[in-house]
């Protein structure tokens, strides 16, 4: 059985004791890639030196919503990932400079849960705009955050010529599950699901052949408390097996294929 972590933020402060024990788990577990999303230049170049070090890292390089319009969030969660002022124009710059190195762009997209000034609104969604561009043109998937802003992202997307979009722990009602999957995006379940009902949903309304699985790791953790981690995403294979109604066996299967379509 493979599986497989699309979104994972193994840079993060909480494995810096323990990362190869992390990585052996996930490998027992079954779990033949992990990608590793930067969120700025800094973990950008973690993402980069991590993936050369074990196999079954792949990088994405993103910039973060939040970062790319330097806005600082007061949260012992995001702490463990290094921040810096960020250089734009420098860190779009360095993605395509590896746009050989990596299998997608990300994570990026649009937050308005942290970021809320007008001003700074107006400029996040320019540089999400960039950063279409910059998929389009080197042909890369996009791995997209969306927190209360995902019926922008799905106008910016939709205006767009990126087809291989993965929404990230995908936070909307309802009626804009039904559009991303009708756009043709695929959504990422989390082990959050195992407590969450919301993911349920988006099990329920997205077709099995655009369904992936991710840890957010070390977020979004199948147990309140806990740090998530790779291995994990077993939980999200189980609910989608339970929702769908099929065995874990063939969740797997075709979550695998999924990643292998829209990644290789």
């Amino acid at each position: 059985m493979f599986l497989v972590d699309v979104h994972a933020h193994l840079n993060h402060a909480w494995f810096k004791e323990d990362l190869p024990a992390v990585i052996e788990r996930a490998r027992v577990a079954g779990v033949k890639a992990i990608v590793l999303n930067g969120v700025n230049q800094a973990t950008n170049e973690e993402v980069l030196a991590l993936a050369k070090q074990y196999d079954v890292l792949k990088p994405a390089l993103g910039l973060y919503p939040v970062d790319a319009v330097n806005v600082k969030i007061d949260s012992p969660d995001e702490s463990g990932l290094k921040k810096e002022k960020v250089d734009v124009d420098a860190t779009l710059a360095f993605i395509e400079q590896h746009k050989n190195e990596i299998v997608a762009i990300g994570e990026v997209g649009l937050d308005y849960k942290w970021v809320t000034e007008p001003a700074l609104l107006k400029q996040m969604k320019e540089i999400f705009q960039r950063i279409i561009d910059l998929a389009e043109k080197i042909k890369k998937p996009l791995i997209v955050h969306s927190r209360k802003a995902e019926a922008d992202v799905l106008d910016m997307l939709e205006s767009s010529n990126c087809k291989r979009v993965v929404m990230h722990s995908f936070g909307g009602r309802k009626s804009l599950m039904k559009r991303g999957a009708e756009l043709g995006f695929s959504f990422s379940i989390p082990p959050v699901v195992k407590r969450l009902r919301h993911f349920e949903t988006v099990i329920d309304i997205v077709n099995i052949n655009q369904l992936l699985t991710e840890t957010d790791a070390p977020y979004l953790s199948p147990v309140a408390g806990q740090r998530n981690e790779p291995a994990f995403v077993i939980e999200s294979i189980k609910k989608i097996a339970e929702i769908k109604k099929f065995t874990v066996e063939e969740v797997a299967n075709n979550v695998w294929l999924n990643y292998q379509k829209l990644f290789t």
